[in-house]
């Protein structure tokens, strides 16, 4: 007969689980992790663009960045809030910057971009994450105060004093960018080959579309960014100006010209996607990448600058609150108004 007095009985239950309001967080991504990721997809067309304008591109570049740092640490610390600066943003920020200036600006030019678009735009309003438009375009529009200065652009291969803090007029060799032909209702005087591997006139970061789309490839593989606003803005100008075409015969021709022209690919890929400025939803990504393709084209026919890109997506900017209300999916057991 078998003696159970002296076993002991063992009962193990399992771990409870932890429960934690939403959102979980599934992978070790952080803000720091993605901005390098965007630097990273930046820097092919940085090399380009020395290569093609010197290393003044770098100057401005650099310079840029500096300002977008200095200027937020400063703006936090006089308002006492916590520094962000070493999540990378700034300097995203300031790369985006210089690459939406000619190689001629004197440095001071992306000193004052720097201050209006950390403090102004994204300080003001309460730091990442919070402002309404995206800093770097409302800095470059505030910049168009100074013309002159920011619509100088230089031929390619004009290899410019990388130190010099502002340029002498007669070490200018002036171009027109394709965009300005084309507004004249005249095709640009260059090949489509170099137009699309970006030895032309414009400015620093844009000059390259097919190094920038690389970018944009990187950033798609790293899941940074989605397809949805690229593919809805490009596909539209495309579209748009295939169909009614402003200059020369070929409509393909013409909208090819249009495609690789000015920050088209750079604003689709690199600003229009912004996290903050840009919607939450699938649908609402592609009407805004819609929405930016047809200002974009409009603003390009009939405004009196010839390139539309920065208008169009702060203009979009702001209707992002009404397309995430419009789109956002209808919550599950809920019920309308109208049924209460």
């Amino acid at each position: 007969m078998r003696n159970d007095q002296n076993v002991s009985t063992r009962i193990v239950t399992p771990p409870l689980l932890t429960v934690s309001p939403s959102p979980h967080i599934k992978k070790g991504i952080t803000t720091r992790g993605i901005m390098i990721d965007v630097v990273i997809a930046l820097l092919p067309a940085l090399v380009w663009s020395i290569y093609v304008f010197g290393f003044r591109s770098l100057s401005v570049v650099l310079v840029s960045v500096a300002s977008c740092v200095i200027f937020e640490a400063l703006f936090e610390l006089i308002i006492r809030k916590p520094i962000t600066v070493f999540d990378f943003s700034a300097v995203v920020s300031g790369v985006l910057l210089g690459f939406n200036m000619p190689v001629t600006v004197p440095l001071w030019i992306p000193i004052v971009g720097g201050a209006f678009a950390m403090i102004i735009v994204k300080g003001i309003f309460g730091g990442i994450g919070k402002n309404i438009v995206n800093p770097i375009l409302a800095a470059r529009v505030f910049l168009f105060s100074w013309t002159d200065i920011i619509n100088n652009f230089t031929a390619p291969m004009s290899k410019i004093s990388a130190l010099s803090f502002s340029v002498d007029s007669a070490d200018i060799v002036a171009s027109a960018t394709p965009l300005s032909s084309m507004k004249e209702g005249m095709l640009p005087d260059i090949s489509l080959v170099d137009m699309v591997i970006g030895t032309k006139s414009g400015c620093i970061g844009e000059i390259s579309g097919l190094l920038i789309a690389v970018g944009g490839i990187y950033l798609l593989a790293r899941k940074v960014i989605t397809w949805h606003i690229p593919v809805a803005y490009i596909g539209t100008v495309m579209l748009v100006t295939f169909l009614f075409p402003m200059a020369g015969d070929d409509a393909v021709q013409f909208m090819l010209y249009q495609t690789f022209s000015g920050g088209l690919i750079l604003g689709a890929i690199f600003m229009a996607t912004d996290y903050v400025t840009s919607p939450i939803t699938e649908t609402g990504k592609l009407i805004f990448g819609v929405g930016c393709g047809l200002l974009t084209v409009f603003i390009r026919y009939f405004g009196g600058y010839p390139e539309g890109v920065s208008f169009a997506i702060l203009i979009m900017n702001l209707l992002v609150g009404y397309i995430d209300k419009f789109t956002k999916p209808k919550r599950f057991g809920g019920v309308t108004k109208d049924a209460k």
